[in-house]
């Protein structure tokens, strides 16, 4: 499966992994224990069977140049029927959806249903497989975040080869903050 994924500044990307240490810290499950290099805050923009070449390669790529986009992090957010996935929203702004749509369809056939267009939920994962009898330990543990953040970069993870690669020049910080601080 072939991803495009949202990766956050370097403030909310630390902000963020402050709250996964907080739940790990707790006894509690959370995206900190997912040793692989790869693993970082970021938002699931689409999931593919496919990737692009050429000219549909291109449109896809091309959609990103919306990036950097400031957006705005929800509350926690818990998500799936048990176990559930804790998460924090990311505030759907008219720039995030069209970036979104352009990528659909640019990547379509989509593997899943929970990313076409009007199902899709943006959000930064904090924690997998949680248990109905932590998750008000995990919201108490959580607590506040990020508020404002900026998608900063995208990149192409493919689950099969393992390999993420960026789809989006590298950017340079002066200072590494995020829109709200």
């Amino acid at each position: 499966m072939h991803s495009v994924e949202l990766v956050l500044d370097p403030a909310a990307d630390e902000a963020v992994r402050d709250q996964w240490t907080l739940l790990a810290e707790a006894g509690l499950p959370s995206q900190a224990l997912h040793r692989s290099p790869s693993n970082r805050p970021h938002v699931t923009v689409t999931t593919s069977e496919g990737w692009p070449e050429g000219p549909a390669l291109a449109a896809a790529l091309g959609s990103l140049a919306v990036l950097p986009l400031p957006v705005r992090l929800g509350p926690p957010v818990l998500l799936g029927r048990g176990p559930y996935v804790l998460a924090r929203l990311v505030v759907a702004t008219e720039d995030l959806l069209r970036l979104h749509a352009d990528l659909a369809r640019a990547l379509a056939p989509l593997s899943s249903d929970l990313v076409a267009a009007g199902r899709w939920l943006p959000h930064v994962t904090l924690a997998r497989r949680l248990r109905a009898d932590q998750l008000e330990a995990a919201l108490d543990v959580v607590g506040p975040g990020p508020d404002d953040v900026v998608l900063e970069a995208a990149r192409h993870w493919d689950s099969v080869a393992r390999v993420d690669e960026p789809l989006t020049p590298p950017r340079h910080h002066a200072g590494g903050r995020s829109v709200g601080g």
